[in-house]
């Protein structure tokens, strides 16, 4: 198969459905199912579309997400769908580098990282994470080399930064249009999610993106989002958790606050391009979405020491050494109690399955019979979905939505994600029409049941 029919192949996997079913995209919204591809709620030889599907998909989403605890980890595939909407090309991707020393071995030893975590090639992350062991290994035998190594590692490092800012830029510089249209988008993706009830715990956004693509929708939506930093000029990261929340008590009542509406709690898993090490503390710096360097915003006093090389964007791919080191010993901590217990919903969404760190808790959330897992991407670019689904082999467990259509940001927000809001409104309304309904069935059956009783005055007479 070509990778233009990949593109066009789309799984899906709701409900009490057995297998996986795969169909083609035959064009102008119309889908059919591939061959040898049977399915009980499909015609297998007529075509169908939109108007099929969401029935099946939009009432399980919406059951789903009103689980008792409710988490989203977003990958790099929103920061791809939210640019391509805005500039109609992907993001800057993960690509290998070249390095100025050691660089055939660094990418030698990056391959092999990447087969041992089951994917084809290597990426940046790989060869930064072995570039920092080659460094350490260096500077452990006082290896005058150590010095180029780090600065070559800063300097990618710096230009990895870059680019990240690049991708945010492309977005904000974009047509006026096409920039409100991709924040839009955003803003119904990520309300779907935040939409709760008082009554269910507060929505986890995980994301193992450095980019603040999360941050500036939330912004836009009015959502607030709660994570470990503390203050206002430069929040500190703080290794307490701090359960706060926000309440609000209603009129008349005192004494009994209330969930306000629009908060969740936020987790950059692999840190983020505004986070600095500055000494011992690690800090949030006011760096505006779209900014072209983050070289200025590095020149405050308190940042003296600060270069792009205390920039918290430290990877982690194949390997856990820097999620045993701090901070991101506390960033999983998180992860890991958050979707690890009874009654929970995980979505993904744009996540390829190549963190075996975080594919590891997500295997031991689903050892707890009442969670489930939500996989949702545009497609398979490491070939690890499908795999991780097999391996796991807890398919009752999963719901599966991989295709160009189906992980269409665009497609998914407008007719598969639950509307909440629309949602409350619904129901209300078809409650009011029930009342009426049944009103009207009373009064219709009541002239035929009094007919067909007897006649008072006749019972008087004959007694």
């Amino acid at each position: 198969m070509n990778e233009q029919e990949q593109l066009q192949l789309n799984y899906l996997k709701t409900r009490d459905d057995v297998d996986i079913v795969s169909f083609v995209d035959t064009g102008e919204g119309k889908f059919k199912l591939s061959e040898k591809n049977s399915c009980s709620w499909l015609n297998d030889e007529a075509e169908f579309g939109e108007k099929e599907l969401r029935p099946r998909i939009e009432p399980w989403l919406t059951s789903l997400f009103q689980s008792e605890h409710l988490s989203l980890l977003a990958g790099s595939g929103l920061m791809h769908a939210v640019h391509r909407l805005a500039t109609g090309k992907g993001a800057a991707g993960m690509d290998t580098v070249a390095f100025h020393q050691f660089n055939n071995e660094i990418i030698y030893a990056a391959k092999s990282s990447a087969e041992n975590s089951e994917r084809e090639i290597g990426n940046f992350e790989d060869q930064i994470r072995v570039a920092n062991e080659l460094h350490r290994g260096l500077d452990i035998l006082c290896d005058k080399r150590a010095v180029k190594l780090r600065e070559d590692i800063t300097q990618i490092l710096g230009q990895f930064a870059e680019s990240i800012l690049t991708s945010e830029s492309g977005i904000a510089s974009s047509e006026d249009v096409k920039r409100e249209k991709a924040f839009n988008t955003l803003i119904n993706f990520l309300m779907s999610f935040a939409s709760r009830t008082g009554t269910r715990d507060r929505l986890n956004i995980f994301t193992t993106n450095y980019d603040r693509l999360i941050e500036a929708g939330a912004e836009l939506a009015g959502l607030h989002l709660l994570d470990r930093f503390l203050g206002n000029l430069m929040p500190i990261f703080r290794s307490s958790r701090l359960d706060l929340d926000m309440h609000y008590n209603p009129p008349g009542i005192r004494g009994e606050p209330r969930y306000l509406e629009g908060v969740a709690r936020f987790t950059k898993l692999h840190g983020s391009i505004d986070w600095v090490q500055e000494g011992r503390e690690i800090r949030r710096i006011g760096l505006p979405f779209g900014a072209e360097s983050v070289n200025p915003y590095l020149a405050a006093p308190a940042l003296k020491n600060a270069t792009a090389h205390q920039l918290m964007i430290y990877p982690n791919s194949a390997k856990d050494r820097e999620t045993a080191s701090y901070p991101y010993v506390e960033l999983f901590r998180d992860f890991a109690a958050a979707v690890c217990r009874p009654n929970s919903t995980l979505v993904t969404y744009g996540y390829s399955f190549g963190d075996e760190h975080i594919n590891r808790i997500i295997e031991d959330m689903l050892t707890i019979p009442s969670t489930h897992l939500v996989i949702i991407s545009f497609d398979d670019p490491l070939q690890r979905i499908l795999k991780t689904y097999g391996k796991i082999g807890r398919p009752s467990q999963i719901t599966i939505m991989v295709g160009n259509h189906l992980g269409d940001l665009k497609t998914l927000t407008d007719h598969y994600l639950p509307k909440s809001a629309i949602d409350k409104a619904t129901y209300r309304m078809s409650e009011l029409l029930k009342q009426r309904f049944g009103t009207q069935q009373i009064e219709q059956k009541v002239p035929d049941q009094a007919k067909s009783q007897p006649d008072s005055d006749n019972l008087e007479a004959s007694e």
